[in-house]
């Protein structure tokens, strides 16, 4: 097992680390616009990538270049939403969402204003669609991003440091140990079902303010 998580690791480190960054930073410019984060997996993507770094300077190059992208999608996506909202919700993949996602962004946003979009960009869907939405509403764009700035930064650092702490875990083992790997995995599990039972926490605490007035939450 551990000849595989070897040459899985040394695959991901030989990739140049410029280019390793780079591919990082358009993964989430993806993933947080033109609602392509409901098919782009930018966490994959980051966790990966994290698994080759090796120290201070690598780690924050991560860091900067996944929050640049992060912040280069929702900017995109609130441009877009400001210029074209109307006519992406009423195309084919904005028809994909489901105008109950619509509607609940829409109410999620009046009710809670900026602290809607920080706590968005750790909810399915609403990391990629409440961008375009608070561009079709009189939020400014400096509002919007001065809240988006800190949910970007604790997203980055949190996966990052996931992927990080595991590889270095594993390489720290994997001479000592023939089943360093299934620690890698747990690692990697373990801090994936963390984050899955927060963002679930977060919604059900959230949930009452995204229903509409007319569609009380059951």
């Amino acid at each position: 097992m551990n000849e595989f998580f070897n040459w899985l690791l040394a695959t991901v480190h030989s990739v140049d680390p410029t280019l390793r960054v780079f591919l990082a930073g358009v993964a989430m410019l993806f993933e947080t616009s033109i609602l392509l984060g409901l098919i782009v997996p930018g966490d994959s993507v980051v966790l990966v990538a994290a698994t080759a770094v090796s120290g201070p300077v690598e780690f924050v190059s991560l860091a900067v270049a996944v929050i640049v992208g992060s912040l280069a999608g929702e900017s995109i996506g609130f441009w877009l939403g400001h210029f074209f909202g109307p006519r992406i919700r009423r195309s084919r993949l904005g028809q994909r969402v489901g105008e109950r996602n619509w509607v609940r962004a829409e109410t999620y946003l009046e009710r809670r204003g900026g602290i809607a979009v920080a706590i968005s960009r750790f909810l399915p869907v609403f990391h990629s669609l409440v961008p375009l939405v608070v561009g079709t509403s009189a939020m400014r764009y400096r509002v919007f991003i001065a809240w988006t700035v800190p949910a970007c930064a604790i997203w980055a650092v949190t996966y990052i440091s996931v992927g990080a702490f595991a590889a270095g875990s594993y390489r720290k083992l994997q001479s000592q140990l023939q089943g360093a790997g299934l620690i890698f995995v747990g690692i990697i599990v373990l801090a994936l079902i963390v984050i899955f039972l927060i963002r679930k926490a977060i919604e059900r605490t959230e949930a009452r303010h995204m229903e509409p007035p007319d569609e009380p939450e059951k």
